[in-house]
């Protein structure tokens, strides 16, 4: 198979781990080969140890519009079929969210259905202006499989979050940013190059330092809020006495940047 051919490419820059959806003829909707190259991509990013963080984004005018509709199709002819997809999409957005390094997202075009869905499993998000981000579910009698009933809530609240469920509705960038589900939008030719710049800041960063905030932040989510501040009081200790902690003082002491090897 040729790289045009495959679903995800990969590369690594300046300490960035680059994962490009590579379906733009399908618009780059989630396959079963698409999920397996994410979930190839992610571990081998995540064993890379000159990679600090993970860039997420897309090849043609569109992030994805979620699930590859002849795939559903076929998968309905059989109830386990349908449930080891759901599953497979399940456990590869999973492991955005899990992945030791910050997972940062560039929308362009269109992110729907299950595209919103992945890039809600990232750690920070980039939008092109002329992005456009919603759930189509609704539209088709179907539920949201990717997370996005769990996800969505979170990160916006519940009653804007079964507003965008229940009326299928695009959201554009600035809107999308107003809620909280992106954090940066900016000029269309500019977003590759900015979320590249982004994540060039953060691989310079401690990785053992960024990947603790990860953890604690996400389990935090997911645990009352007493048992995450007892979860963080017995992480910090062991982080403090760490290689990098000793380098961030003593570059702080020198008046220099940190080497964080």
């Amino acid at each position: 198979m040729s790289e045009s051919e495959l679903p995800v490419l990969t590369r690594v820059m300046d300490g960035v781990g680059i994962m490009t959806l590579n379906r733009p003829d399908k618009f780059n909707c989630i396959s079963t080969g698409l999920m397996d190259g994410m979930s190839a991509a992610i571990e081998a990013f995540d064993n890379d140890p000159s990679v600090r963080v993970i860039l997420l984004n897309a090849n043609g005018k569109t992030f994805c519009t979620g699930a590859d509709l002849d795939e559903v199709m076929a998968a309905r002819q059989s109830e386990a079929a349908i449930k080891a997809f759901i599953g497979r999409i399940h456990a590869v957005f999973r492991r955005l969210e899990t992945s030791p390094l910050p997972v940062v997202v560039a929308i362009n075009g269109l992110a729907l259905a299950g595209g919103i869905e992945m890039m809600m499993a990232c750690d920070v998000a980039f939008a092109a202006q002329s992005a456009r981000i919603g759930d189509q579910h609704a539209q088709y009698g179907l539920i949201p499989g990717g997370g996005g009933t769990q996800r969505l809530p979170r990160l916006v609240g519940l009653r804007r979050a079964l507003d965008l469920m229940y009326t299928n509705r695009w959201l554009d960038a600035a809107e999308a940013e107003r809620w909280g589900l992106v954090n940066y939008v900016v000029p269309d030719e500019a977003l590759a190059e900015a979320a590249l710049d982004y994540c060039r800041n953060l691989a310079g960063k401690s990785r053992a330092g960024l990947a603790a905030m990860k953890q604690l932040s996400r389990q935090g989510l997911e645990i009352s809020p007493s048992d995450g501040l007892a979860l963080e009081e017995a992480e910090v200790p062991g982080g403090l006495m760490g290689a990098d902690v000793a380098e961030g003082l003593a570059a702080f002491q020198a008046r220099r940047e940190p080497d964080f090897a």
